[in-house]
This record gives C-alpha cells, sequence and structure tokens, in this order.
C-alpha cells in the first residue's frame, strides 16, 4: 500500500548510511524525504517547509536529539519516532516524557521502521475529528471537535495522544481500560514497542492536567491492570 500523496519525512541522524538507508525505503514506499546530519540542520529543515513526521535520533553532534525534540514540541504537535540505542533506556523515556509518539531501538530493520511509520500516520490528527460533542465533568471538559481539554476552566495543552487517552478513558468513566485496550483504541493494533509507553503517557497526561496518581480527579490508577477515568459526567 502507498502511502498518501505528499506526506513528507524529515529524517535526523549523523549517520550518512543510516539515512540513505532509511530514505531508499521510505522513498519505495512513496515518501518524500528530507534529511538532517545534525540538530542545527534539523532544526532548520523543521522550519523550512511541513512535515508529516519526524525520524530523530537522539544521540546528534551539537545540538542532541532531545533538545531538538524539546523545539520542535514548542510549536508543532507533528509525530515523532525516536531512535535510541539499547543502552539507552534513559534517553528513550525522556523522549517519550517530551511527547515523542513512538520509539526504534538501534540496530532496527528498515521494514520495521517503515511499519512504524504507517502505523504511527494513521492515528488520528488533532483536530481530525468531524465530532463536536462536548464531555463535562467535575472540573474537567474535553471537546473533541476543537481538540480542547479545560480543568477548572483553565485551558490544557495536551499532545495528540495524551488527548486520545483522555477521551478513551472518559468514555467510559469508572470502566477499566488495560494497557494492552489502551494501545489498541490508541496506538494501533499493529503496535510493536513496550506497553509501559502507556504510563509514560499517562504520567504526561496527569502533569499537564494538575492531576495527581496517589489522590486521582481524572485518571486513576487500578494496580497490576489498567487506568480508568474517576470523575463522573456533571
Amino acid at each position: 500500500m502507498n502511502s498518501v500523496p505528499g506526506e513528507r519525512i524529515l529524517v535526523v541522524d549523523d549517520e550518512a548510511a543510516i539515512r540513505d538507508l532509511v530514505g531508499t525505503y521510505l522513498r519505495s514506499e512513496g515518501f518524500e524525504v528530507d534529511e538532517a546530519a545534525d540538530g542545527e540542520d534539523a532544526l532548520v529543515r523543521f522550519g523550512e517547509r511541513a512535515h508529516d513526521l519526524v525520524v530523530l535520533d537522539l544521540r546528534l553532534p551539537g545540538i542532541g536529539g532531545l533538545d531538538v525534540l524539546r523545539e520542535i514540541r514548542r510549536t508543532s504537535s507533528v509525530y515523532v519516532i525516536v531512535l535510541t540505542a539499547r543502552a539507552d533506556e534513559t534517553d528513550k523515556l525522556v523522549g517519550l516524557e517530551l511527547g515523542a509518539d513512538d520509539y526504534v531501538t538501534k540496530p532496527f530493520s528498515p521494514r520495521e521502521l517503515v511499519a512504524r511509520v504507517r502505523a504511527v500516520l494513521r492515528r488520528p490528527r488533532a483536530g481530525d475529528t468531524d465530532s463536536d460533542d462536548v464531555t463535562a465533568f467535575d472540573g474537567l471538559t474535553i471537546d473533541t471537535g476543537r481538540h480542547e481539554v479545560r480543568v477548572d476552566d483553565r485551558p490544557v495543552e495536551l499532545t495528540s495522544l495524551e488527548f486520545q487517552l483522555l477521551a478513551t478513558l472518559a468514555e467510559a468513566p469508572g470502566r477499566v481500560f488495560t494497557r494492552r485496550q489502551l494501545i489498541e483504541r490508541v496506538w494501533g493494533c499493529d503496535f510493536y514497542g513496550d506497553e509501559r509507553l502507556v504510563d509514560v503517557h499517562i504520567g504526561n497526561l496527569r502533569r499537564a492536567m494538575g492531576d495527581a496518581a496517589d489522590e486521582p480527579r481524572f485518571v486513576g490508577t487500578v494496580r497490576g491492570v489498567g487506568y480508568k477515568c474517576v470523575a463522573g459526567p456533571s
């Protein structure tokens, strides 16, 4: 299956061989590809044109990958897949906390990376829904049409993934969703990665809303099972 015409990927890696390999596979699948060899070049190229997804190595000379991701997230909700070495568990988790959508561990199969790219691009984008439904809880408002969340009438900035997690939980207050169920609903059935990814994004969601894991207003943990919306509709 070919990509949607015009979908553009930015591949950022300081190793030319990896850029060439990834670029070749992506282009063969119909994607348009830009390449950058370091963090400074990545930010320049990202600012020059619109991209649908960024493949970002975290180990870059000069401006590091985490700083590039942080800068991207200041202005954009573009999908980002980070590349990490097996030993860089901390960097992987920090990348997810900064808003990366997925990660691939080096060494990797280029076919697997292309599959991850396709899976991420199939996720709903911010504002893609036609629904204008507003769900109101005690202190929490979720507007799926406008892709907006407010806590105590204060706007809350969420990534697309965080919004989808919250909206999924809010569909059935009190229902417990396992990590696997949340992955299938938000990431898709063809997700390859670690289910602990859910925990990282739930943590980010709570911080953004000012929620507390030990005394949750909105997102509760059912230990050993998963998560649920503990607020009730108003």
